[in-house]
């Protein structure tokens, strides 16, 4: 089973292509649409780190949108290439070998929580201090 190692070396393996989403915000959303759509169809693996899942990828779409900017670009690099490692079909243990692609893929987000876990709180703790937006009201 690969290591911690293995993650970062497959993660840096994506860090080249992850520069060009991050002048290009149309580009990180399309991006954002698939990791959206192949995190649910995978919930289950993502187990524990479901909820810092959801934080990671709603914090690259605030940053994207340019409403958040209090993080590093080196840190918005690593966010891009861990989801361009998740989203590929072919990395460490391709997608098509059922069960451990898809494991393989939660490590490497586990493994980009991990690493991100201060800026993660920052960023928790900034949404949570925005103002409620209409959408939100018209809820209420």
């Amino acid at each position: 089973m690969p290591d911690e190692k293995d993650h970062e070396a497959g993660y840096k393996k994506f860090l080249s292509k992850a520069k060009q989403y991050v002048d290009n915000p149309g580009e990180t959303n399309q991006l954002l649409k698939k990791t959206e759509k192949k995190a649910k169809a995978n919930k289950a693996s993502f187990a524990g780190i479901w909820e810092k899942f959801q934080l990671l990828i709603q914090l690259l779409k605030s940053w994207s949108s340019g409403e958040y900017r209090a993080i590093s670009k080196k840190s918005i690099l690593f966010i891009i290439a861990s989801i361009l490692y998740f989203i590929s079909p072919i990395d460490i243990i391709p997608d098509f070998l059922i069960g451990l692609g898809i494991v393989d893929d939660a490590a490497v987000i586990a493994f980009a929580i991990k690493q991100l876990s201060d800026e993660l709180e920052k960023y928790k703790s900034w949404k949570r201090n925005q103002p409620l937006d209409a959408e939100e009201n018209k809820q209420m």
